[in-house]
């Protein structure tokens, strides 16, 4: 079972998110919050899988909810909530740790597939949607210095990382660069800990400010 807190001001939204996920048998929401505040608590009282989380809530708003759920010991997945194809600050919060972002009216079947893809480890954004959101909204660090720090990894962990800034899976980038699915994992896991990243997002994000991606 995933278990899944839900955060979101509107008592409306969060019926019907719970509605949704909870039809499916695999998914259990073991609270919800009203507030970034009550989001951070309810992590630490429950300690679930995924938290799905509003991007603009009242006395502490998602992004800095999700600052703060990120630092915790072994944090569950942080998925953002908006109504906005492209909110401003979803970018912000996908380089403090969250993992992507979902819109509101997300179909249920989608929705469920995509807190499954979140809990398996990899980012819950389309390869499309991700591709635009960090032309758009990452915000652009030094090219040199993000290269600078691109070469503690070796240049086959590098092709798998560039891929992974394409917003490819671990699926497509085997095929791609003719490894074993297994094989892309561990390349990318050992990546991500020589870099000091806690998920593929951040690495994206990584790749696309050195102009590598």
């Amino acid at each position: 079972m995933i278990r899944l807190v839900l955060a979101d001001d509107e008592h409306l939204i969060r019926s019907g998110l719970r509605r949704i996920l909870e039809a499916a048998p695999d998914l259990g929401v073991v609270a919800e919050a009203a507030d970034g505040d009550e989001a951070v608590a309810a992590v630490r009282r429950h300690r679930p899988d995924v938290i799905l989380l509003d991007v603009r809530m009242p006395r502490l708003d998602g992004l800095a909810a999700a600052a703060r759920i990120t630092a915790e010991p072994d944090p569950p997945k942080v998925v953002m909530l908006t109504t906005y194809d492209l909110d401003e600050y979803v970018h912000r919060a996908l380089r403090v740790g969250a993992v992507g972002f979902l819109m509101k009216d997300t179909p249920p079947t989608e929705l469920a597939a995509a807190v499954r893809v979140v809990h398996d480890g990899q980012a819950m954004l389309a390869p499309a949607v991700t591709r635009r959101l960090l032309d758009e909204f990452a915000e652009r660090t030094d090219s040199a210095q993000a290269r600078r720090r691109l070469t503690v990894v070796t240049d086959r962990e590098l092709e798998v990382m560039k891929a992974v800034g394409r917003g490819l899976s671990n699926a497509e980038i085997g095929r791609e660069l003719g490894m074993r699915e297994t094989t892309v994992k561990a390349h990318v896991s050992r990546a991500l800990a020589k870099l000091g990243l806690t998920n593929r997002v951040q690495a994206a994000l990584l790749v696309r400010d050195a102009r590598l991606g």
